[in-house]
């Protein structure tokens, strides 16, 4: 039963044009056993060895993409309007700042140099103490990213007048 799977397999293959009986020709990423396309495109001949080529497909090129233009119609901001924008933006920004570098304080004097105060659950349990310390040190990078970012925000609104 096994053998004869087997031979009607191969018989399937040979029989399918999937093996070529002849001389096999490259012709730049192509390949073909016919001579006479071979010949007007210049081919060359592949010597030893099999070649097996997969068809693929090749996948439908998405249009280009568009950018929006402004809209003419839309109507535009004067000098002036800008520039309360710009005021309004930059007092948004300090206030955050503030706000932040507040938190920053806090999280500092209760991080105490890595050695914070421990409380009254983490008196038995020391693991419970070490995340809270980890938790700590992260909520306190990531404040001086936010603090940083917050300047960089400050620098480019202050840098458009």
């Amino acid at each position: 039963m096994k053998h004869l799977f087997l031979i009607s397999f191969l018989a399937a293959f040979f029989s399918s044009g999937a093996y070529a009986d002849g001389p096999i020709y490259r012709c730049g990423n192509e390949y073909t056993n016919t001579v006479s396309e071979a010949q007007k495109s210049h081919c060359k001949l592949i010597e030893g060895g099999n070649v097996t080529v997969v068809q693929g497909f090749r996948p439908a090129v998405a249009p280009p993409v568009r950018v929006a233009a402004a809209n003419p119609g839309a109507p535009r901001v004067d000098a002036a309007g800008q520039k309360a924008r710009d005021s309004d933006a930059r007092l948004i920004l300090e206030a955050e700042l503030k706000k932040v570098e507040s938190r920053q304080s806090d999280l500092m004097g209760e991080y105490n140099n890595g050695e914070p105060e421990k409380r009254g659950d983490e008196a038995r349990n020391y693991q419970k103490y070490l995340d809270r310390i980890a938790e700590l040190k992260a909520s306190i990078a990531r404040n001086e990213s936010d603090m940083a970012g917050i300047r960089r925000e400050l620098v480019r609104v202050s840098a458009a007048k």
